[in-house]
């Protein structure tokens, strides 16, 4: 952290993220629970958005401290971060919350969770967890009396975004965007080797590995990182959803590219495309055309209150009509339409699930089509729900043909 982004007295960066621990302590109160405990590392998703702390791989605790049941009765759950060794500082800049608890280093996780709810006068009754709380951290608390049950209150708060976690979400995606651009201007740019049937840039051969290695230099040039999300398929490749690997770009087939990356605070963008480099105007224009009319039908049926679902249903039905499957695991529409981006990738809502959409949620709408033997083309957009609509979060135009843009 830079001493230019820091109040002069206080070490504290003005432009922080906050975490709202309302969801929590509602959580707490209907579940008649005396606290809430999560234990991770730098890789927990949950603790991340509870914390707002970037610490080490190694495990730290959260805690909260249901209002009723601590005895210096804050109004609210009095909240906790158990820092790490040689985090202290670090921890007190980055956690929004009541207290940075720096005793009991050398101690497990689970066990500083413990005397921390000791510590506020909480020495027994039901403590929440997330589901994936590691097992001897659940051990350690029901040894020091606390009861252990299980809650999906941080994965439903995390749902909805906030206008700062909005700002984190636009920034990464701008980004993501300008990745896009870089991987189009090299297509563009690429020649015809028709003896080899293949492409050529910038003396060589172009392949999928050269251009991801394009993408994540633009994207570390403006501050955010790749995190092995680059995913960029060509050909038979394009129709692997997550494909990493080599493999050489040839005219006419489809270059799929979706890009993921992580900024500063943890939050994803998320866009993907597909090009073809002198297509012959067969599948792949017939697949590109459904996939774009499904995107549009699916945005159509996007606003708070809808269920999640009717957006997959609205997509695949325009799939359907353009003559491809929507039933298959391996060719045609083989996912849901969209899913929801945090801090976590893959977070909630799905819009394969029943929920209904809120406004403040952050979805992809993706529709996609595949055929093993030929290639696949996906085209994906990241959008805020709104009352009666969406926002996109950043946009890309659109060709199947790549095009250099000024």
């Amino acid at each position: 952290m830079s001493a230019e982004s820091t109040d002069d007295e206080t070490g504290v960066d003005p432009d922080a993220l906050d975490t709202d621990y309302g969801p929590l302590a509602a959580e707490l109160d209907a579940r008649d629970a005396v606290g809430f405990v999560a234990v991770g590392d730098r890789f927990d998703d949950d603790l991340r958005w509870l914390t707002r702390f970037s610490g080490p791989d190694r495990a730290y605790a959260f805690v909260a401290v249901a209002s009723d049941a601590a005895t210096d009765d804050t109004g609210g759950p009095h909240t906790a971060l158990c820092a790490p060794a040689l985090f202290d500082d670090q921890a007190r800049r980055e956690f929004p919350g009541d207290e940075v608890r720096v005793d009991r280093q050398g101690d497990p996780a689970g066990v500083r969770a413990a005397a921390t709810l000791a510590a506020h006068g909480v020495d027994g009754g039901t403590v929440l967890v997330p589901q994936g709380i590691p097992h001897d951290a659940a051990v350690y608390l029901e040894r020091a009396g606390y009861d252990v049950a299980s809650a999906e209150a941080v994965a439903r708060a995390r749902e909805t975004k906030t206008d700062a976690e909005l700002d984190r979400l636009r920034r990464v995606q701008r980004a993501a965007i300008r990745g896009m651009a870089r991987a189009e201007e090299i297509l563009a740019a690429s020649t015809v080797d028709a003896e080899r049937d293949e492409l050529r840039w910038n003396g060589g051969v172009l392949s999928t590995e050269r251009l991801r290695r394009q993408v994540n230099e633009v994207l570390a040039a403006h501050g955010v990182r790749d995190a092995g999300n680059t995913v960029v398929g060509a050909g038979p490749t394009a129709a692997d959803l997550h494909y990493t690997g080599t493999d050489v770009i040839r005219p006419g087939e489809t270059v799929l590219l979706d890009i993921s990356p992580r900024g500063p605070d943890g939050y994803y963008g998320d866009v993907t495309r597909t090009f073809a480099v002198d297509p012959e105007g067969g599948w792949e224009r017939r697949a590109y055309v459904a996939v774009k009319a499904a995107r549009e039908a699916a945005l159509e049926e996007v606003a708070a209150g809808v269920p999640a679902s009717a957006v997959h249903e609205e997509a695949a039905a325009e799939l359907a009509a353009h003559g491809f499957r929507v039933d298959s695991s391996e060719v045609g529409f083989t996912h849901s339409t969209g899913h929801g981006v945090g801090v976590s990738l893959h977070e909630g809502p799905s819009l394969g699930g029943d929920d209904e959409l809120r406004a403040g949620h952050v979805v992809t709408i993706e529709p996609g089509v595949y055929d093993p033997e030929v290639g696949g083309v996906r085209l994906e957009d990241l959008i805020v729900v709104t009352d009666d609509g969406f926002a996109f979060l950043g946009e890309y135009p659109f060709s199947l043909v790549p095009r250099e843009r000024e």
